[in-house]
């Protein structure tokens, strides 16, 4: 009886690991960005023509060249800092699965030129979502801030309306 509950207990050990590995697989994969084309959730790369460059959803890097090497980053080059990903084409790489898809850089360069357009695409997310999500969004008070442009604006109504146009006067005199 007791080398039975033992066994039991050994059984039911055994299942919890498997199950626990289970759960740990099934976390590591990443989920598709916002701005990814709709429809394409089971895969692992788009290319971006526009860019040159690749992105692994399951790791939410972007993979490009910079000088003779591929390089893995969670942000595009700053060259690319005002490319907009909502609009511009992705390249759902369905039938590639490995770990280096730049290995086909050279025929999708050629395929997939810059500017290349395929069937319309529509993101899976909204960009405003995603803005408020990523962006720190800072509270200054409920005062409005005032750009250098507006603040001088306003300094020059106060100095007509208080009668004070330095006319000779004080330290700008001419």
């Amino acid at each position: 009886m007791k080398a039975f509950k033992l066994l039991a207990i050994g059984l039911m050990l055994l299942f919890a690991g498997s199950a626990q590995s289970q759960l740990s697989i099934n976390v590591h994969l990443g989920t598709a960005p916002a701005w990814g084309p709709a429809g394409s959730d089971n895969v692992q790369y788009y290319y971006l023509p526009d860019v040159q460059a690749y992105y692994d959803v399951h790791t939410s890097m972007f993979i490009y060249i910079s000088g003779n090497y591929w390089v893995r980053s969670r942000h595009l080059p700053s060259r690319y800092r005002n490319y907009d990903l909502y609009h511009g084409y992705k390249v759902v790489m369905k039938d590639y699965h490995g770990n280096s898809p730049y290995k086909q850089f050279k025929e999708h360069k050629i395929k997939y030129a810059k500017g290349y357009r395929g069937e319309k695409q529509s993101n899976m997310g909204d960009r405003k979502q995603v803005y408020h999500q990523r962006r720190p969004v800072v509270v200054h008070s409920n005062k409005k801030i005032e750009t250098h442009h507006e603040n001088s604006q306003a300094n020059q109504k106060k100095q007509k309306h208080s009668g004070n146009n330095d006319k000779g006067h004080g330290k700008n005199k001419k």
